[in-house]
């Protein structure tokens, strides 16, 4: 196995959260990385062994619209900067991977910048998809270009050009060679071709030993890009949304019909979270905020890799701006979360979750096996070796008792209670507090754990304040009975983009899916997938799956809430 199967995630977007200027005016460097050398520790600290922070490569805004992919941004510092600090994060035992820009550059790329100058004679024409010297563009190029999601800012790049593959390999050696990094997040990944993947995936195995692939797809069949040819992780766009709404609406069914959903899709390590940089905090989504904990005990333990926005162990707000993401994206001083781990309940969690889950291999390696299933009560087992782990989660404002198929032992021990309860006749009967959840494992299997105890905020508050001022520990409450306070629900990336797709209340006993669509749509077959709208292409890729079987409403649902085109394009070639 690699030390990815068994990695807890800490995620950090640097130029939100060192305060860095808006616009990169290309000045002298500032070396404002350093500043987050104090949250390794803190990283470390809460149980996380990996470290995604990007992007990181010089750039004119907000990261993603790349000018030098070898070169530091100068707004965070310099390379020796950025050298030191994966080095550091290396001393304390933390993986890093890098975000990788790909799909698209800025359009003060090297490249580009050439096109402008040299027009039809540029060597970098074909750099770029369909540079057209008969159209024009709002920045009066006079030629226009393909880009990503609408934005001329951010040129796509012609990733079947033997010399782009052959860059940016390149600089994926450059950047092991130069900054010693474990791993690239691949953006924009749900658009990029298969077989650019497949060479960045032959380069990953030539530059290092457990080099990973994790690439940001948010619709589809993640076994596409999950496998052995292409990437070793995609981000779990599925389970992200059915985690908050699922306990915003009381319908444990859908997460349990989402997880299964996934493992139809094969044996897959999924990136799982339950907010990044482009997506609402999950302390705004939750419209109970004592929900906090059961949400954060099925992260770390479901099926796959768990990990942690910069800044929402401390349960802080953040909610999605129409024109901007800055809100979820702050400066954040260390200094003000100081014994956060002792004294903030929403840390104390995360540590004490990142704790279980680093001496629990049956959560990294486990099989998967559901044993008990309501709107509001949900438990499953995570089974290795002839280890039975047992996890339990509630998301009613009630306490509920649980009796649950147990492993071949005596007795079996809360992780985070440190309650001890007996097996009798293969089972346990257990109580699992209000909006909270517990992980259950053989006793003597596990070190014996302190439980963290907390004193509970209020349940309710207006919506836009934080958590409530740091808390004194008491002795009679466990953590995971933590009720923080209440707040307008939100909708993420994904429902944002695409609101009549959302899925609605789920109150039956299976995950609701959507109606295919009423509308018929002729597909033309003489016509090129990039000639397709969204809606032939979503009809074209369900006659390709019908003609591998039977079609169930989950795949409908997949389909219709993949409105990217790209994607879709992509999605339909695959099939050949």
């Amino acid at each position: 196995m690699s030390w990815y199967n068994e990695a807890i995630f800490y995620h950090i977007y640097p130029l939100g959260l060192t305060g860095a200027p808006k616009h990169n005016d290309y000045s002298a460097p500032v070396s404002r990385l350093n500043t987050l050398l104090p949250w390794i520790d803190h990283i470390k600290e809460i149980g996380c062994t990996a470290l995604y922070i990007g992007p990181l490569f010089e750039s004119v805004g907000h990261g993603y619209e790349t000018t030098d992919y070898k070169k530091l941004d100068s707004r965070l510092g310099t390379n020796e900067d950025l050298k030191n600090f994966v080095e550091a994060c290396h001393e304390k035992g933390i993986k890093v991977i890098f975000d990788g820009v790909f799909n698209h550059t800025g359009r003060d790329f090297f490249a580009f910048k050439d096109i402008q100058q040299n027009r039809e004679h540029s060597r970098y024409l074909n750099w770029y998809c369909n540079v057209n010297f008969g159209g024009n563009n709002e920045y009066n190029d006079g030629f226009s270009y393909e880009n990503w999601g609408g934005y001329n800012l951010l040129v796509k790049l012609n990733q079947r050009n033997p010399e782009v593959q052959n860059y940016i390999c390149d600089v994926i050696r450059f950047w092991v060679s130069e900054f010693d990094v474990d791993g690239i997040r691949l953006d924009a990944a749900d658009v990029l071709d298969f077989d650019f993947m497949r060479a960045l995936r032959r380069t990953a195995a030539e530059v290092k030993e457990d080099f990973w692939l994790m690439g940001e797809v948010i619709h589809g069949d993640y076994s596409r890009w999950v496998n052995g040819e292409t990437l070793h992780s995609v981000t779990n766009y599925a389970l992200h949304k059915a985690l908050y709404s699922g306990h915003n609406d009381h319908n444990y069914f859908e997460i349990a019909h989402t997880v299964k959903y996934l493992q139809n899709m094969g044996n897959l390590d999924l990136y799982n979270f339950v907010d990044n940089h482009d997506v609402e905090r999950i302390y705004t989504k939750l419209s109970n905020k004592a929900l906090f904990a059961p949400v954060h005990v099925l992260l770390y333990t479901l099926p796959g890799i768990p990990s942690i926005y910069y800044g929402s162990e401390f349960g802080i707000e953040g909610k999605k701006e129409k024109f901007s993401d800055d809100s979820l994206r702050p400066a954040l001083n260390l200094e003000d979360y100081a014994d956060a781990v002792q004294k903030n309940p929403c840390t104390a969690l995360i540590a004490a979750l990142g704790k279980v889950r680093q001496h629990t291999p049956a959560l990294s390696y486990g099989s998967y096996a559901e044993l008990q299933l309501t709107n509001r009560q949900f438990a499953f087992a995570r089974d290795l070796d002839g280890v039975r782990v047992i996890v339990t989660v509630n998301n009613d404002d009630n306490a509920a008792g649980m009796n649950l198929p147990a492993g071949n032992c005596a007795e079996y021990i809360g992780t985070l209670t440190g309650q001890k309860v007996s097996v009798q006749g293969g089972c346990i009967n257990v109580t699992v507090a209000a909006n909270s959840g517990e992980i259950w494992v053989p006793a003597g299997e596990m070190p014996e754990y302190t439980p963290i105890k907390t004193e509970i905020p209020t349940k309710t508050a207006k919506a836009e304040e934080k958590i409530a001022e740091p808390v004194s520990i008491q002795s009679e409450t466990p953590v995971q009975d933590v009720n923080l306070a209440a707040a307008e629900t939100a909708t993420a990336k994904a429902e944002e983009q695409q609101p009549e797709k959302t899925a609605e209340n789920h109150t039956s006993e299976a995950a609701a899916v959507p109606e295919e669509p009423v509308k018929t749509v002729t597909v033309d077959p003489n016509k090129s997938p990039e000639d397709m709208t969204v809606e032939e292409l979503q009809q074209a890729i369900l006659a390709k799956m019908a003609n591998n079987g039977p079609v169930t409403d989950q795949m409908k649902k997949t389909v219709y809430d993949n409105i990217w085109h790209d994607s879709l394009v992509n999605w339909f070639k695959s099939f050949r």
